[in-house]
């Protein structure tokens, strides 16, 4: 998947799951979604960007890594999970000019790799569908939104990072001087995502679900018996078609896998 004539930003995707079915059919595997998603923001920044996305694992010569959301636990040991938490702190070690995102399993993947603990909401409720986030000042400053502080964003998570890492919870990845800031909280989740200067950026929601991607992955959910609470469902399935902030989300990440967060933080110091 390449875009030709452009500066280029060229990114990684781990996919940790697969899309339903239907929306294999019309949109693709999630990699796809993604750099559907991201090309958009590409083409929309100022100058414009091409976005160059590949699936296999080859490290060397990427800017970016980033890893989808999945069904799965990330708190959980499964062998492949565990794998994965493996390669990401080689990457981490052996690569440091190589940044790395996340998306709902990938930010709270992300986070348990460098101390944090990842457990199911305490009462069980999920957070679904269309879902308001207050900024923090660095939030705003990396979203561009500075007479706004808060985005809207797709949610479909039952799990949630309880508090954010720091140096002394990394096990020595992240040195004693590193400021890890979290850029946006929900009523149910304060840690919707964390941001290390031109090393990390995750999010908690899903930048780049759509109305039909909403209403499949929580179908997805009910049929499995994961989700419950069919009220919750329904209300959020009703909230699938409103508008957010998914682009202005792509915009923030593809700005700092091009390098350009150093200012937002800087500014945001400022306020």
């Amino acid at each position: 998947m390449v875009v030709r004539d452009l500066p280029k930003v060229r990114m990684l995707v781990l996919e940790t799951d697969s899309t339903p079915k239907e929306t294999q059919q019309d949109k693709g595997q999630y990699g796809e979604v993604l750099h559907h998603h991201f090309s958009q923001a590409g083409l929309n920044h100022d100058p414009p960007l091409g976005v160059e996305t590949d699936r296999r694992f080859v490290v060397k010569g990427f800017h970016a890594i980033l890893m989808t959301g999945s069904c799965y636990d990330a708190h959980g040991d499964n062998p492949w999970i565990i794998e994965l938490m493996n390669l990401l702190r080689e990457i981490w070690i052996n690569n440091p000019e190589c940044k790395l995102s996340g998306v709902c399993f990938g930010h709270q993947l992300l986070c348990r790799l460098f101390g944090s603990s990842v457990a199911t909401e305490p009462s069980g409720k999920w957070e679904l569908g269309h879902s308001k986030i207050d900024l923090t000042p660095v939030g705003q400053k990396l979203f561009d939104v500075p007479e706004t502080p808060y985005v809207y964003m797709h949610q479909m998570h039952q799990d949630q990072v309880t508090s954010a890492p720091t140096p002394e919870s990394s096990g020595g990845l992240l040195s004693k001087d590193t400021k890890v800031y979290v850029w946006g909280s929900s009523p149910h989740t304060a840690v919707q995502g964390i941001f290390i200067e031109n090393r990390v950026f995750t999010t908690q929601a899903h930048l780049a679900f759509d109305e039909d991607m909403v209403y499949r992955e929580i179908q997805v959910r009910v049929d499995g018996g994961s989700l419950k609470d069919f009220e919750h469902a329904d209300r959020a399935k009703a909230t699938a078609h409103l508008e957010h902030d998914g682009d202005v989300a792509a915009a923030a990440i593809l700005r700092f896998f091009h390098g350009e967060d150093s200012k937002a933080i800087e500014e945001a110091k400022g306020k």
